[in-house]
This record gives structure tokens, C-alpha cells and sequence, in this order.
């Protein structure tokens, strides 16, 4: 058995194998379903996401289907849906759920890429890693359902690989389309503009001597100066005007609907079928009133913790320790916090587990790790068993069962939530490139030479290293140290 699984993840064709034939089983097996069962397999999601498509494809709007509110770009992409084959057949219905499942391939390939070139992990242990996404039942379900949360993990993942490899243009890209695909994403700003500081730049930073003249406005100003890295400004202008560019393009094709359902429907939104949030009973009782409703509407004040939490806190304290760990950290806690949370929403950080979970508590103590996955997964099946009793047997559950469940779910959510936080916050953050006894042009030159000796010896930052090696490069960094103390000793006699 041991082999076996070795030999499996030696070989990523046969992982990505396994994972393209997990999908495409579950895409014929939800035919079956659909053909055969009251409970349909494909998700409602998708049924809208294809009508709009057809809608679309008549030249009409997309937001002429009722509960449309997602970016005009979802519906094109989706166009071949609409097609029929011959005899009037809709042979191409299925695409957008294929279309989905390969999206998660395309995800995964990704997650393994990173962790091999950010975290220095080979190819058979990235691609562990890797896994967890790919050979997901829940992962591979919800995709082939027809939910479109597979293509957002596309464009998550590549923003990680972009920023991580320093390619900020196209990082800025990402992150205007992916906001405007979905939302949620513009909590990661917050952490790639601090994670993106003076240290991370690719020239070193020459520190003025004349710094003892200088007064509270300049230095000030030295302050600003120094935050508005060439990095961080082309970060910003990147992913503002990509945003604004696909937002007045569609806003000057579908006019107001595209603002009110896109966007601005989520400040009023009190959706509560389907809703493991704590909010679901005052949703549904704020849907209940309708438009007779006097006073602060609550669901448009739930945002604020929320937002407190996933993009403002969670970034300062730990987006300069690790920003694949941060983005988990806000992830998971903008998907707990929200007041609207369905199955879907945990694609959003599944997606980013897998760049946190070597350095974990829940790996290193496992009965942690197993104890947190049971939790997670019965308040979530009592949740649902309270579900299929108000839905399917029509049986009022709200209170105290629903209710219950759902803070019971909320309640190990954050648990696990703080546990990450716990577990990010511990990393040391990366020492800077300069301090008060090297000139910054030395600094420089040490660490190039540093990691020149590295990439000489064929190692990465993680790799482990054998006793010969490790000596080796410990000779070598104490001659470059005593070179560095002989050039501080002439700087002084000068």
C-alpha cells in the first residue's frame, strides 16, 4: 500500500490522471442522477449561470434571468451552452460544468508549481500537497455540479505565483479580474501591498547619511516615500485599472442591472436557503418583513466585523510572516464571518490549505489535525440533517435546531480560524536587508553571495541539508563575514 501511494506521487501524470477521471465519472454519474432522481445533481447556480448564457446568446441581457449576480464575462464564457446539436438536442448543456472541472486541473498544476518554486519542496512532495485539492471528492463535487469557484482558484493561485515570482503587472492584472469576477478577492490587497515592502525589492536601498538635520515633515514625507515602493504603486495602478476597464466596459453594455446585481445587491443581500452562517434565522426573518422594515437594515452592518477581521487585522499582523499563510487566515475568515455561507464558499480557501499545512500544528500534532477535520465535518452534517428536515420534509426547524447547529458550526470555524492564526503568527519574519553595523551595499553583496552559494550547491531555501554541505556553506558564510568585518575596519581608518 505504501508503495503504491509513493509511486502514485512520483508521477504527476497519474495524479492529474486520477483527478480528470474522478471528474469526469462524477460528471456522468450526475447525468444519471438528473435523469433519474427528484434531487437533481446540478447545482440551481448553474442552471441560472446557463439561462443567462442563453439569454445572452439571443442578445439580450444576462440580468433578463431572474438571480443573475455575477459579472456579464461568466455568462460569454458559458455561451456554447446555449447551442443545440442536431434535432433540436442540448448536447453542449454540460460544457460550463467540464469547462469547471478542467479549471481545477489547471489549479492544481498551479498549487504544485508554487509550492515547488516558493517553498522549495520537490516534485513528489508538492504534489502531496497538491492533492489535497485535486483528489478532493468535495472539490471535485462542487465543480461538476456547475459552480464556477474552480475558475476563481485559477486566478488566486496565479496571483500568488505572480506576486511570489515578481511579476507585478501581470499580479495587478489578476487581481482587477478576479475582483471583479467575484468579489471577495480584494481582501488580498491589503496583504500583497504589505507583504510588497522596501526589503522585496529588487534593488538594494541605500540608506542617507544626512539624516540627523531632517524635520518632522520630511520625515514624513521619507516615510511615505518609502511605503510607495515602485513595486507596490505598479501592484495598485495594475489591478485599479484592469478593475475599472472590465467595470465600464460592462457598465456601458448592460447599464445600470449590471451595478445594482453585481455588485451592489450583496449590501441588502438576506439569501437564507442553504446558509450555514450564524446570520441564516435573522435573514430569514428580515426576508420574511420584505420592504416593510423600519430602522438600520442588519445585513448591511454585517460586513463590518467581517471586513475588520479578514482585510484590515489579519494582513498587519501577518502578511509580512507569510502571505500564502495570510490570505488563508482572511479567506477563512471572511467565509465564517460572512453572513451568507454556502458550500461553495469553501472552495475559497481549500484552495490555499495547501501552502500552509507543512508548517501546521494540525500536521505536527495530529490528533489536533483529526480532531479539527471531525468537528468541521459533523457540525456540518448536523447542520444539514436540520437543513433536510425544513427543505425536503417540510418540517419547521429554525429555532432551536437550525439555529443551534449553525452557531455550533460558527464555533469550530473559529476555533480552527484562530489556530491558523496561531500557527502564522509564529513564523519569523524575514530579517531585513540592512541594520545599523552594514552598509546596505554590503548587505546586498553578502546575500547575493549567500544564495549564489546556495543555488551553486543545487539547494533550495528548504531543502534539508547533509552534514558535508552544511559545513561547507557555514566555511563559506564565516569567510564572507570576516571580509565584511576587514571592509568595516578599512571604512573606519578612512
Amino acid at each position: 500500500m505504501m508503495s503504491s501511494s509513493l509511486s502514485l506521487f512520483n508521477f504527476p501524470a497519474r495524479v492529474f490522471s486520477a483527478a480528470a477521471a474522478l471528474r469526469v465519472g462524477l460528471l456522468f454519474y450526475g447525468l444519471y442522477q438528473d435523469a433519474h432522481s427528484p434531487v437533481k445533481y446540478t447545482d440551481i447556480d448553474y442552471m441560472v449561470f446557463t439561462d443567462a448564457a442563453r439569454f445572452v446568446s439571443r442578445g439580450s441581457s444576462p440580468y433578463a434571468r431572474d438571480t443573475y449576480r455575477y459579472t456579464p464575462l461568466l455568462a460569454w464564457i458559458l455561451l456554447p451552452t446555449s447551442w443545440t446539436g442536431p434535432w433540436g438536442l442540448h448536447l453542449w448543456f454540460s460544457f460550463g460544468k467540464a469547462f469547471f472541472a478542467v479549471a481545477d486541473l489547471v489549479a492544481g498544476w498551479l498549487i504544485m508549481r508554487v509550492l515547488q518554486l516558493q517553498f522549495g519542496m520537490d516534485r513528489t512532495r508538492a504534489l502531496k500537497y497538491a492533492s489535497i485539492w485535486l483528489l478532493n471528492p468535495m472539490v471535485a463535487t462542487i465543480s461538476t455540479r456547475g459552480s464556477s469557484e474552480g475558475l476563481l482558484g485559477v486566478m488566486v493561485v496565479a496571483l500568488l505565483w505572480a506576486v511570489t515570482q515578481r511579476h507585478i503587472p501581470l499580479a495587478g492584472l489578476l487581481l482587477g479580474i478576479a475582483v471583479h469576477f467575484k468579489i471577495y478577492p480584494f481582501i488580498y490587497a491589503p496583504s500583497l501591498i504589505w507583504w510588497l515592502d522596501a526589503e522585496r525589492e529588487p534593488a538594494p536601498r541605500v540608506e542617507s547619511d544626512e539624516g540627523s538635520g531632517k524635520t518632522a515633515v520630511s520625515g514624513f514625507v521619507d516615510r511615505i516615500s518609502d511605503f510607495l515602493t515602485p513595486s507596490r504603486v505598479a501592484l495598485g495602478l495594475t489591478a485599479l485599472s484592469t478593475f475599472s476597464a472590465l467595470n465600464l466596459s460592462m457598465y456601458m453594455l448592460y447599464g445600470l442591472p449590471f451595478m445594482q446585481h453585481t455588485y451592489l445587491h450583496h449590501l441588502t443581500r438576506v439569501d437564507h436557503r442553504h446558509n450555514f452562517s450564524p446570520y441564516n434565522i435573522l435573514l430569514y426573518l428580515s426576508a420574511a418583513r420584505g420592504t416593510q422594515r423600519d430602522g438600520v437594515n442588519f445585513e448591511s452592518l454585517a460586513f463590518i466585523p467581517q471586513l475588520f477581521i479578514s482585510a484590515m487585522a489579519i494582513p498587519l499582523v501577518l502578511a509580512r510572516k507569510s502571505l500564502p499563510g495570510a490570505m488563508l487566515a482572511q479567506t477563512f475568515a471572511f467565509v465564517t464571518f460572512n453572513k451568507v455561507c454556502t458550500s461553495q464558499y469553501f472552495l475559497w480557501y481549500l484552495i490555499l490549505l495547501p501552502f500552509y499545512l507543512s508548517d501546521s500544528s494540525f500536521l505536527k500534532r495530529p490528533a489536533l489535525g483529526i480532531s479539527a477535520v471531525f468537528l468541521w465535518a459533523l457540525s456540518q452534517t448536523i447542520w444539514l440533517g436540520q437543513g433536510f428536515r425544513l427543505e425536503f420534509l417540510g418540517i419547521s426547524s429554525f429555532v432551536p435546531g437550525l439555529w443551534l447547529a449553525s452557531l455550533a458550526f460558527f464555533a469550530v470555524n473559529v476555533w480552527i480560524l484562530g489556530v491558523i492564526i496561531t500557527d502564522v503568527g509564529s513564523l519569523e519574519t524575514a530579517p531585513r536587508s540592512s541594520n545599523d553595523n552594514m552598509s546596505a551595499k554590503t548587505a546586498f553583496a553578502t546575500g547575493e553571495a549567500v544564495l549564489a552559494s546556495g543555488a551553486a550547491f543545487g539547494l533550495s531555501p528548504r531543502d534539508e541539508l547533509d552534514e558535508t554541505r552544511r559545513r561547507t556553506i557555514s566555511d563559506y558564510i564565516q569567510q564572507l563575514e570576516e571580509f565584511q568585518e576587514l571592509d568595516d575596519e578599512e571604512e573606519v581608518d578612512e
